[in-house]
């Protein structure tokens, strides 16, 4: 990259502000989410000293203020493949593929994010993003009508589009063409109150499945909510109403625990807001539409495959004892039975690190970088004070949890039946890329930070 340009960190830096910015302005009630969740992060820190100081030393104490993630859908392969070409101008990639489907949402999709250490220390902002299924709609003529409105538009500028090839030809932008970039590429995310469907049309998309319609009828995608990280999603939970938020009635993902695993998520309900549709000679029709709301997390850390494994298994059993009602009748018995059943995953860092089940970025302590040391074998450096390790923070998504958030959304009578059907290569195809496995990318890391360690000890000894 010429000397000029300005890296793609900082695109995704102020991307990412402007993004946070048009959001409170549309949804006045994000801001309010924002000051809450920034005055619990405080009072947690303050009274964990602890914790504040393995952030401090792990570098991710200032991140976390500014840590985001949103969520937009899309209609064609076409479009995905353009996002995945403008993501990766702000150094953000496709990770993970996710198959809704599963869970009543006719979607798949991916997390599209910073993936080297520096890059997400520097700002940690995430796009979960799906394509429709329209092979999944049932009514064959809707389907081609959808298909058929989908084609007709244009979700990106032409000049986001120019400066997106001028970005891919040059190997970056300078100052002013990437401020101009992060102008144009917002316009794809902004908020549209008129149609481009009739409300006929729409109330056939709509009896069809609601995200069908919110993601067919309008001239773009709009972002869906944006995300700030919490430290701890129960009190903003508690806080809430107090703040004239109305929370969703369950906290998705895993129980509260002194160790955190993977993800969990909160928000409020979608808001039902004015829109226009196409009516006839030419006069707009005056309707509503519910899509946009607002969403927390909190986030733990990243499990090996044998922890999802074990995650998974114990979610499904939790489930099987008693599913969350969208309405939230059951909070308190599905609550319950998940803190039961989960007592079975170990709430210990070193438990969860012996057992395989999580992964650990390893570290010389003060002791291990003044001593000389001659031993190689990890277990025996941990025991005897060299090395310590902290919990790498899981970056991606939860399927069911995604699901969870879209339904309570959506509405109590939004569950709809789908065959399951993964289909990675199909999304591959459509995107124009292969999507990083997760696993792997954690696994690296950890492997990384240990050899790290150990070059270093072995450093020492050769100096003796």
């Amino acid at each position: 990259m010429k000397a000029n340009y300005v890296s793609a960190d900082e695109i995704r830096s102020d991307f990412s502000a402007a993004m946070s910015a048009m959001y409170r302005d549309e949804v006045p009630a994000y801001g309010t989410l924002m000051s809450l969740v920034a005055r619990v992060n405080d009072d947690t820190l303050a009274a964990d000293p602890h914790l504040q100081a393995r952030l401090a030393a792990t570098d991710s104490l200032d991140r976390i203020s500014e840590e985001r993630h949103g969520a937009i859908r899309l209609g064609t392969p076409k479009e995905l493949s353009m996002m995945r070409r403008v993501f990766a101008v702000m150094g953000m990639y496709p990770v993970g593929y996710y198959d809704l489907s599963t869970a009543g949402v006719p979607v798949h999709s991916t997390a599209f994010r910073p993936v080297g250490d520096a890059a997400l220390k520097r700002n940690p902002f995430r796009i979960f993003t799906s394509l429709l299924r329209l092979d999944l709609i049932a009514d064959e003529t809707l389907r081609n009508e959808a298909a058929a409105v989908l084609a007709s538009r244009q979700i990106f500028t032409d000049r986001a589009i120019e400066l997106v090839e001028k970005a891919e030809k040059d190997g970056g932008l300078g100052a002013e063409d990437a401020a101009e970039f992060v102008r144009e590429v917002l316009e794809t995310f902004r908020w549209h109150d008129h149609a481009i469907v009739s409300a006929g049309m729409y109330k056939r998309l709509h009896d069809a499945h609601r995200l069908i319609a919110d993601v067919v009828s309008f001239k773009g995608p709009h972002i869906n909510h944006l995300t700030p990280r919490t430290l701890d999603i129960d009190k903003v939970q508690a806080l809430m109403p107090e703040e004239g938020i109305a929370p969703k009635a369950v906290v998705e993902g895993p129980p509260t625990r002194k160790c955190p695993i993977l993800l969990r998520q909160t928000s409020f309900k979608a808001l039902e807001e004015a829109v226009s549709f196409i009516g006839e000679h030419g006069q707009w029709k005056a309707g509503s539409h519910t899509a946009r709301f607002g969403e927390i997390e909190q986030r733990g850390i990243a499990l090996t495959p044998k922890g999802r494994a074990l995650y998974d298994k114990l979610l499904n059993d939790t489930r099987a004892v008693v599913r969350p009602a969208a309405d939230g009748s059951n909070a308190a018995e599905y609550e319950a039975a998940l803190e039961t059943v989960f007592a079975a995953f170990p709430d210990d860092w070193n438990e969860i690190r012996k057992q395989g089940l999580g992964y650990f970025s390893y570290s010389l302590t003060e002791k291990g970088r003044t001593a000389t040391v001659t031993d190689t074998d990890v277990e025996a450096l941990i025991a005897d004070g060299h090395l310590q390790f902290d919990p790498i923070v899981y970056e991606d998504f939860l399927p069911v949890s995604a699901a969870g958030i879209f339904q309570s959304n959506l509405g109590d009578d939004a569950t709809q039946e789908f065959v399951a059907s993964p289909n990675q290569v199909m999304f591959e195809r459509d995107l124009g890329a292969n999507v990083l496995d997760e696993f792997a990318h954690y696994a690296g890391i950890e492997r990384a930070s240990i050899e790290k360690c150990l070059g270093t000890t072995n450093m020492a000894v050769a100096a003796e």
